[in-house]
């Protein structure tokens, strides 16, 4: 089983948060950054040649062996899939047409989402919103993990398993800790959705489906690119609750690894996010920060140190009225 982890609970805090202070310091200093906020006139380009580079790859996967099909759906499928991922991530925060055009971003959602194979980015939108407002909340902040997973994930192979099993956490932990009911987008996201995966199956055949989503699911456990799930909040260092990476995966991933300028600009598209360092390098270059997804996930599953346990965590509040 390996060694056991160190820690015996979460990392409690009764501090704010600390993004919210940090963007007020920043803007003090640097209020050319405001010029950054709106949305991305580049995006929906990008975006829209990963969906279609994922309905070419249908007539490519189709004629295949059941072996080329998981190996493209792990080191081609997945990480296109990832990616639209994160594009909806994008959109969840309206950054494909901007807030004043709120349904053209749910519409491209949708659109986004088809190669995924599962309903995601309405209800992605749903809970991620309030992991930035409530960041560390242990009941409004569905990122962190629950005691459970903390326990009976808690050595060197049990990590491991954990972190292959991620996809399954995301999707059913909201529904357990946090659940909320249904909005009429997300079941409008689920009828698209499932109307776009008959289509494949009826055209193209199940290895297609197959493909897409054991690619989505591959490609959010243990692959490269998932490693950001762990880099972002995991406590590496004591006392620090976001971290940023700055390697090349940032180029197939939005920008996502710009984490700590992220959480303080969430209103600045993923393209800009380096802007955002660049012009206040203070607040960013001396603070722990990742240089490798890979390395962090050995480093997760190998540091007893560092586990499910490794996250900040405050008490419940409760929502604002």
């Amino acid at each position: 089983m390996g060694q056991h982890v160190s820690r015996t609970d979460f990392e409690w805090t009764y501090t704010e948060e600390p993004h919210a202070s940090r963007r007020k310091l920043i803007l003090e200093k640097y209020p050319q950054i405001k010029k950054l906020f709106g949305c991305d006139p580049q995006f929906k380009w990008v975006a829209s040649a990963m969906v279609l580079t994922q309905l070419a790859m249908l007539f490519v996967v189709r004629d295949q062996s059941w072996k080329v099909v998981f190996l493209l759906a792990y080191c081609f499928g997945g990480v296109i899939n990832h990616s639209l991922m994160l594009a909806c991530h994008e959109i969840a925060h309206n950054l494909a047409f901007g807030h004043a055009r709120p349904m053209a971003n749910r519409l491209f959602g949708f659109f986004c989402n088809l190669p995924i194979g599962l309903p995601m980015s309405v209800s992605f939108k749903k809970y991620h919103l309030e992991h930035h407002r409530y960041q560390g909340d242990e009941v409004i902040d569905t990122d962190l993990p629950t005691y459970l997973e903390a326990k009976l994930f808690c050595t060197t192979l049990g990590k491991f398993f954990w972190v292959c099993l991620q996809p399954l956490f995301y999707i059913f932990r909201p529904l357990v800790v946090n659940p909320k009911p249904p909005q009429k987008l997300e079941l409008v996201n689920g009828v698209i959705q499932l109307a776009f995966n008959t289509v494949v199956v009826q055209y193209f055949g199940w290895k297609v489906m197959v493909y897409l989503i054991v690619g989505s699911l591959l490609a959010m456990g243990l692959h490269p690119v998932a490693g950001h799930f762990i880099s972002e909040h995991y406590m590496f260092a004591k006392g620090f609750e976001t971290y940023s990476y700055y390697g090349p995966l940032n180029w197939i991933t939005f920008n996502v690894g710009y984490h700590n300028e992220h959480h303080d600009f969430p209103a600045v598209p993923g393209r800009l996010l380096p802007e955002v360092k660049r012009i206040a390098p203070e607040f960013y270059d001396n603070i722990p920060q990742h240089t490798s997804w890979t390395r962090v996930l050995y480093d997760f599953i190998t540091d007893p140190s560092v586990g499910p346990y490794a996250r900040i965590k405050r008490k419940a509040r409760g929502l604002d009225s």
